[in-house]
Order: C-alpha cells, then sequence, then structure tokens
C-alpha cells in the first residue's frame, strides 16, 4: 500500500532528524505554529535540499475514497475527523523512512474536490528537523512513538469554530449551513472522543495558539540550539578527518 501513496529514494547523506508533533483540534492554529517556528529559524526562504527544518501535514495520508465514500463527502456525510478517516500504517511508514534518512514524495490532498491532487507532490528531502502536525497525530501509538517532542496547540473552541467556519467558506468554497451542520455532526464530537483525550500525551501544551510568542520563542530556541550541536559537531567531524587524513 505504501509504495502507492509514498515514494522514496536512498539519500547519499544520512540525516536522522529530530521529530516534533504538533496536535490539537481543527483550526487550532496548528499550521500557523509551524509556519512561524519556520520563519523564526530562517528556513521559510529556503529551497526544499537546503531547508534543515521542514513541515508535514496528516491530511496527506486521508485514506483514498471510494465512490460512495466521495458521495457522502460532497454531501457532508463524510467524518474526515474520525481516525479511520487517516491511512496510519502509510503514515507510520512514512514517518519511518524519513528517520532512516531517505527521500519520501508524499501526495498533496485537494479539500475542494475530496480527493488527492493530480500531478502534483511535495518532496520531503533529508533534514535536520522535522514538524508533523494534526488532529490526530499522537492518536496511533505506533506514530505517537516515533516523536522526540510532542506539542499540543491548545485553542479555545469558539475560536476554533469561527477560524474553521471562515476557512471552509473562504478556501473551500462551502457555505454557511454546511459548515456548521458538518462542524457539529462530526468535528466537534471527533475532537473530544478522539484528539482531545491525546493532550495528556504532549510534552508542551501551547495556550492560545499563535499568539502565544513566549511558548514558541522558547520552542524556537530549543531547536535552534539543537541545530547548533549539529554543526557544531560537523565542524568537528571535519577537522578530525582534516587531521587524519595529514597523518596518511
Amino acid at each position: 500500500m505504501a509504495a502507492k501513496r509514498v515514494s522514496i529514494s536512498s539519500s547519499s547523506q544520512v540525516k536522522v532528524p529530530f521529530l516534533i508533533g504538533v496536535a490539537g483540534g481543527t483550526a487550532s492554529g496548528k499550521s500557523t505554529v509551524c509556519k512561524l517556528i519556520i520563519e523564526k529559524l530562517g528556513q521559510a526562504e529556503m529551497t526544499h535540499q537546503e531547508k534543515q527544518v521542514v513541515c508535514i501535514n496528516q491530511d496527506s495520508f486521508y485514506k483514498e475514497l471510494t465512490p460512495s465514500e466521495r458521495n457522502k463527502a460532497l454531501k457532508g456525510q463524510y467524518n474526515f475527523d474520525h481516525p479511520d478517516a487517516y491511512d496510519d500504517d502509510v503514515m507510520y511508514e512514512t514517518l519511518k523512512n524519513i528517520l532512516d534518512g531517505k527521500i519520501c514524495t508524499i501526495p498533496v490532498y485537494d479539500y475542494k474536490n475530496y480527493s488527492f491532487t493530480k500531478d502534483q507532490q511535495i518532496v520531503i528531502y533529508p533534514a535536520d528537523v522535522v514538524l508533523f502536525e494534526g488532529i490526530l497525530i499522537f492518536y496511533f501509538p505506533a506514530v505517537r512513538e516515533l516523536f522526540d517532542m510532542k506539542l499540543f496547540v491548545d485553542m479555545d473552541s469558539d475560536v476554533r469554530l469561527a477560524d474553521r467556519v471562515t476557512k471552509d467558506i473562504m478556501e473551500r468554497g462551502r457555505d454557511l449551513d454546511q459548515v456548521l451542520n458538518f462542524y457539529m455532526t462530526f468535528v466537534k464530537p471527533a475532537f473530544e472522543e478522539f484528539c482531545l483525550p491525546t493532550k495528556k500525551f504532549a510534552d508542551i501544551i501551547i495556550p492560545r495558539g499563535a499568539d502565544n510568542a513566549v511558548a514558541i520563542n522558547l520552542i524556537v530556541q530549543h531547536i535552534r540550539d539543537f541545530l547548533n550541536n549539529i554543526r557544531h559537531n560537523e565542524n568537528d567531524n571535519k577537522i578530525i578527518t582534516a587531521h587524519l587524513s595529514r597523518l596518511h
């Protein structure tokens, strides 16, 4: 199954990245938090090959819908916030490949058509830090155990609802009644049953999401220290290698 969804290739330079999970309810600000972290680390303008810090979205691991399931989705009757909507086996194998320093190609999800975008993929090159964000990334035990650090973005439910409504109407072309019905029928119950309980697994909880500058700056400093330590070790290795070459 993994071969159909994610392609991989070996890398000449093996990196074992620091894997950070960023969980939280829908529209809690997970993507914004990840974006801020990447920007503050000076990674935003770099090419994919140059980036030391990359971000992956759990939505790339939705299961491909059958015709009948897609028909339900078009009617607002398919629960995308349920664990069964995700292919956790492919999710796990992809993260394992990334941790093994392999180059992975991940599909892009089309929220308007409830399918993967044809001929559009994201190439994940070996990086030093990988952010993996999504509502249920701590729900699956095998996936959860892979993370070196687990963050939970905690946002007020009214704010999340307002942001979800805005996003679905402005970006995904849905009407207000459809969005509210979907939220009350699927999103809210799924959050309370599947997402919120995983908050207990978090190492760091970020109240107010992207507005919590103190928490984000502390996380950025931790990642910066990690990256500086890598560079320091690389420089030491170069000095040792140069010294050994002179001895020969």
